[in-house]
Formats: structure tokens, C-alpha cells, sequence
């Protein structure tokens, strides 16, 4: 099986999703030819790499405006993959939110965010989308010498409350003040995470623990204080929170009257340091950490008992005279109290997989470039795209395995030490095979594989 084959395999779930086969079959066609096509992702280009330019076009569009379905079942291969290939015992998954860029005042859910690439002195301004994306973590450093990859299995729209106007009535800030405390980022989190419970307990995973893997954006009383069964969480906190342990027993408090921050447990020299090996940069490292027990943060998760991990900096580059730069060091929260420090810390480590997604959805697979403006067809499109991309990476993994092979395109000599295929190697691979065979493309309507790579190119 070929990476096209494995493909097409994989999407064969998705008859699931939609209510009729003809609809399917146009979902499929504008997976591949979104991925395989060239120049900005836009539907109509999608439609002519595809070869049916020449037909009525409408189709295309309400199939994200109009068609019944829901995104979140896209990712059903990928849930069920994941939940096949994640940890022993547990299902790691990052969750982060990222921005799409628009320009056009009438898009449903734009409005003007904060920058995140702007430098600390100075705070940017975008315009744009907001979503919440979800990677499960496959651990292939347990089986092989490579690097964690991550999978997408869920991306939400999150919404950002729209503020009233200065001639807003005082019926409309006040919901705007509910709506800013009840559907903030931290509450969509907290919303998603419990559908990804359930979608993984159908998956076959209910014994599995789930452990949510976040920076400190969610690092709150409303993520910290939310209870979902058999999930935990493994956020990064601020150095200065005031933590506290459990006053004495037989007390009457709750809370010991003496806190202490992150910052003060990684300076105290009264508790050692220790070590643990992670696959971090291609090759296994040792990290020094320390842990205390048994915590209590009362202005976040108040009586939910907590974990502390102390990171300590880690230096990335010595010169030739001995100077090392180093790395800031990492403070880390956790709601689960057995699982073994360094499998939580592996689980960390690799998140960094999330923004290796986030970086190939925008600049190799354009997402949010296509022009919708239906309130439906917004969040859909982008879903679509990132379920494609997810599968493409399975694809990748059952057609091929992990390492990079021969079968791929020779690397140019800059990337000669490239270990796994990046997700331009699995494009390019994916436009090689379509030419190949042709045959497997035309159950979805689509032209030879020769004739749409000329298309792309000239669209």
C-alpha cells in the first residue's frame, strides 16, 4: 500500500460522516486537491486542480455551507489511530490555540487580536480567526530513534466575545460580561477536552488516561478547577504563583499559612535535584528536575491537589571557551499524582509537535486562505483541511513507516540529515502517486493525475 492508497483507505471513514455518497465523494476530491494544489488554497483553485471547472461550482461551496455534517467527525481515523499507537496507558494530547488571518470585515468571528509573534516591548494587533487545535502526541521514540508525532484529532473555532459598540445598550454589555466569563478560550478548552474523552471511550480507549498537555494560557482557575473523569492535566505556570501544601493534620485549615512559589523550590538547595532521560532533538538528553508532592494553589485550583515539576535550564549551545547559553528554566502543574515523572516530562517535551502542525497547516497548506463568508462554512473549511492533513500523516506513517526512505524525493543537500519526512515530502509524494495512478481518482471525479498537476500549476 502506497501513500495514495493509504490515503483514500483512511478516508473511507468518512462515509460516517456524510449523509450521501455523491457528498463524500466531493469531500474526498476536495482533500486531495486542496493538499496537492499550488498557489493559495482557495476553493475555486481546489475545483480546477480537480478538473471540474468546466462543471456547475455550486455544489462545492454548499458542501461547507449547507451539507449536514459535523467537523468534529472528520477526525474519527485519526482518534482511532492515535488511541492505537499512544502511550502505555495514556493518550497524550497538546492543545494550543492559533490565528488565522482575514481581511474581510463581513467574516463571521473576526475581530482584532493580540499578535502572537509581536516581541515582548511591543504588543501587535491582527485580524483574523482564532481556533483551538488538539494533537495527540505518537510516541515513535519508544520503537525507533525518532521524534514524537503529532497528529491532529480535533480543531474547534473559538470565538472571541464581540464587544459592544459605544452605543452598546446596558442589556448588551451585560451579556457581553457573561459571555466573557462563559465562553472565554479556557471554557471552549474545558468543552473540548470532555468531547475528546468521550470520543476516545469510543474509540476503544476508556481504560486510557487522557492527559492534556498545555502552556500556560491555560494555566487557570477555569481549566484547573474543571472535572473530567479519567483526564488530567499538565500545564506550565507562572514562576511567581503562590503555592501552598496542607496545613497539619488535625488542623482545622486546609491550607499551610506558609506559601512559596516555583521560583523559591528551584533555588532551595534543601530539595535535590534529579535526573531523567527525554528524546528531545533527535537524541536521548538528561534533565534535571525536582518535584513536590501534594500542593495547593488556592487563587487557581483551590483544593484540587497538584503536582509541581521544576525544569531546570538546560544549555543549548557551549563555545569553544566554555561560555554555555542557556535555556529559561520550566515550572509545570500537573493534576495527576502516580504516573512516573519521566513519562510526564516526555509528554511535555514533545508537545512542541503542536507547532510543527501549526506551522505546516499555514505556510505549506495554506489554512484559512480559502474565501468563505458563511457562518457555517467558516470553521468548516479549515476543519476539512486539517483532517486532510491529519490523515496525510497517518498515511505517511502506515504507507512508509516513521523513517524517511528511498521512496520519497532525494533531499537537497541542506536537508541532507532530515530523519522523517517533513509535510512537503508528503505532498510531493502524494502528486507523484496521483499521476501514477490515475485510475484510483476517478471514482471521486477527478481527472488523471497528469492533467491535475497541470491545472494546479496554471490555476
Amino acid at each position: 500500500m502506497n501513500l495514495l492508497e493509504a490515503f483514500l483507505d483512511q478516508c473511507g471513514a468518512w462515509v460516517e460522516v456524510f449523509a450521501r455518497k455523491h457528498t463524500v465523494e466531493r469531500a474526498v476530491r476536495h482533500a486531495v486537491s486542496g493538499l496537492c494544489s499550488m498557489g493559495r488554497r482557495t476553493i475555486s483553485r481546489a475545483i480546477i486542480s480537480a478538473g471540474r471547472d468546466g462543471r456547475d461550482w455550486s455544489g462545492d461551496y454548499l458542501l461547507y455551507s449547507r451539507s449536514p455534517w459535523e467537523a468534529s467527525d472528520l477526525f474519527s481515523p485519526s482518534v482511532r489511530y492515535t488511541a492505537a499507537n499512544s502511550y502505555e496507558g495514556h493518550i497524550a494530547v497538546a492543545f494550543d490555540d492559533t490565528k488565522v488571518r482575514k481581511t474581510g470585515r463581513k467574516i463571521p468571528g473576526t475581530c482584532w487580536q493580540r499578535d502572537p509573534l509581536s516581541p515582548p516591548f511591543h504588543v501587535n494587533f491582527l485580524y483574523g480567526l482564532r481556533f483551538l487545535q488538539g494533537s495527540a502526541l505518537i510516541p515513535l521514540h519508544q520503537r525507533e530513534q525518532m521524534s514524537a508525532r503529532g497528529v491532529p484529532v480535533c480543531f474547534h473555532e473559538a470565538r472571541v466575545a464581540k464587544k459592544p459598540g459605544t452605543r452598546g445598550t446596558p442589556e448588551q454589555w451585560a451579556a457581553y460580561r457573561v459571555a466573557q466569563r462563559t465562553e472565554n478560550l479556557s471554557a471552549q478548552f474545558v468543552a473540548a477536552l470532555g468531547l475528546m474523552r468521550t470520543a476516545y471511550d469510543q474509540a476503544g480507549s476508556a481504560h486510557k488516561l487522557l492527559v492534556a498537555v498545555c502552556d500556560g494560557s491555560f494555566c487557570n482557575r477555569t481549566v484547573l478547577r474543571a472535572v473530567i473523569e479519567r483526564t488530567v492535566l499538565l500545564v506550565r505556570c507562572r514562576k511567581n504563583a503562590r503555592l501552598c501544601l496542607p496545613a497539619t493534620p488535625g488542623s482545622r485549615r486546609v491550607y499551610d499559612p506558609v506559601s512559596f512559589t516555583p521560583e523559591q523550590v528551584r533555588t532551595n538547595e534543601q530539595i535535590p535535584w534529579q535526573t531523567t532521560r527525554v528524546y528531545h532533538g533527535g537524541q536521548w538528553r538528561t534533565v534535571r528536575f525536582k518535584e513536590v508532592l501534594h500542593i495547593y494553589w488556592r487563587s487557581g485550583a483551590k483544593r484540587t491537589e497538584l503536582r509541581l515539576i521544576v525544569v531546570a535550564p538546560t544549555p543549548y549551545r557551549i563555545t569553544k571557551d566554555g561560555k554555555a547559553y542557556y535555556r529559561q528554566p520550566a515550572y509545570l502543574l500537573t493534576t495527576d499524582l502516580y504516573s512516573a515523572i519521566p513519562l510526564l516530562m516526555q509528554m511535555y517535551f514533545d508537545r512542541w509537535e503542536i507547532e510543527v502542525n501549526h506551522r505546516d497547516e499555514k505556510e505549506t497548506l495554506g489554512i484559512g486562505q480559502a474565501q468563505v463568508w458563511s457562518s457555517n462554512a467558516v470553521p468548516r473549511q479549515p476543519a476539512l483541511m486539517v483532517a486532510a492533513y491529519s490523515i496525510l500523516l497517518i498515511a505517511g506513517l502506515v504507507a512508509y513507516g516513521a523513517q524517511r526512505t528511498s521512496a520519497y524525493l532525494p533531499l537537497p543537500r541542506w536537508r541532507r540529515n532530515a530523519r522523517r519526512p517533513s509535510c512537503q515530502d508528503l505532498v510531493s509524494q502524494l502528486r507523484r502517486e496521483m499521476d501514477a495512478q490515475p485510475q484510483l481518482l476517478h471514482h471521486y471525479g477527478m481527472q488523471s493525475g497528469n492533467d491535475i498537476l497541470v491545472r494546479a500549476a496554471a490555476a
